[in-house]
């Protein structure tokens, strides 16, 4: 089995814009502090996620995105009111969704777990590993961040149909809790 690439799509995207990854480092779920553990370590989708925690319906700004084939990549922020509650690089694999879900996510006006629920779209969120990641400058001007080293945490994601088709591969960062 290969290894899985932790920084899957974002390498992808930052590659394309030529920006400096950010240091990532694999660890366990235990050893991911709170709020962030409950905010990641779960089979659950963020979306709701965010939003429960948040008390808020979580909106979409689309930073960046490109397509290549049938897949659609692109950088995120997610927002509880105007204060960013989450940065996703996503892969969204569109071949698995209805014309209807597919013209949703294409839209770039909700975030993905809204639009699975909307469309209601059997599937799995299937977390395969927990980050902790030194900012980049990028991230850091992303979540209004001094330049200093911020320490933040986050997880890649797999959402799946049960028969294990992958219709996303995610990489979701936190901001300061």
């Amino acid at each position: 089995m290969p290894e899985l690439n932790l920084f899957f799509p974002l390498d992808l995207l930052h590659e394309q814009e030529g920006i400096a990854l950010p240091r990532i480092e694999r660890v366990e779920g235990e050893a991911v502090p709170q709020p962030y553990r409950q905010l990641l370590v779960h089979l659950n989708d963020m979306t709701p996620t965010l939003s429960a925690f948040h008390g808020q319906e979580i909106a979409l700004r689309v930073l960046g995105r490109r397509i290549q084939g049938d897949v659609l990549f692109r950088e995120v922020i997610l927002l509880a009111g105007k204060s960013p509650v989450e940065f996703g690089a996503i892969a969204i694999h569109l071949s698995e969704f209805t014309p209807e879900a597919r013209t949703d996510i294409e839209a770039g006006h909700l975030p993905l777990g809204t639009i699975l629920a909307k469309h209601k779209v059997v599937h799995v969120s299937c977390p395969q590993a927990f980050l902790k990641i030194e900012a980049n400058a990028f991230i850091n001007e992303v979540f209004g961040l001094s330049e200093e080293t911020n320490t933040l945490y986050g997880r890649r994601n797999i959402h799946a149909t049960p028969s294990g088709a992958v219709i996303a591969d995610i990489l979701e960062i936190l901001p300061h809790a």
